[in-house]
């Protein structure tokens, strides 16, 4: 169960909503409008296992998330969910790797202080004997083009799971 995002942790004003995600419930999430700009040459790596609990995660990981390695460790993946990602982006992953499948995706990432960092993600199944038993996912700095496409499509999304 992940907890609830602290306020102690934001640094300035911020916005406050509770989302509710998927197998985990709700959970307040505390964001500010601020990017931190996903660094040149690095790639951040994580393996999960798979309900998408975080078993694995490298040293850049670490760094752009704002959670340290034993907070990240045992969390859930959605630990990172921003809020202005649709529920749909996630569907299509979840549906594309528990079928075996790879996936990839441009995902906006909220970090612990709030703020907030995009990637280009690469999921594959992690396949042992013949069996999926987890996930890897690697991302990497995406194109600011493609960002801003992925931004306007998310916008759409979410109005429309808004019914709006």
């Amino acid at each position: 169960m992940l907890q609830d995002m602290n306020p102690e942790d934001i640094q300035g004003p911020y916005q406050e909503v509770t989302l509710q995600l998927y197998g985990v419930g709700p959970r307040r999430v505390l964001w500010v409008d601020e990017e931190v700009p996903f660094p040149d040459g690095r790639l951040i790596v994580s393996r999960t296992d798979l309900k998408g609990v975080i078993t694995h995660c490298n040293a850049s990981f670490v760094a752009m998330s704002g959670y340290s390695r034993e907070e990240l460790i045992g969390a859930e993946h959605s630990i990172l969910r921003h809020p202005d990602m649709p529920a749909i982006a996630f569907k299509g992953l979840w549906d594309d790797v528990e079928a075996g499948k790879s996936w990839h995706g441009y995902v906006k990432n909220l970090r612990k202080d709030g703020k907030f960092y995009w990637v280009h993600a690469a999921v594959v199944p992690n396949i042992r004997g013949g069996k999926v038993v987890g996930y890897t996912s690697v991302r990497r700095k995406p194109s600011r083009h493609k960002v801003d496409e992925a931004s306007e499509l998310y916008k759409k999304l979410l109005a429309e799971e808004k019914g709006q």
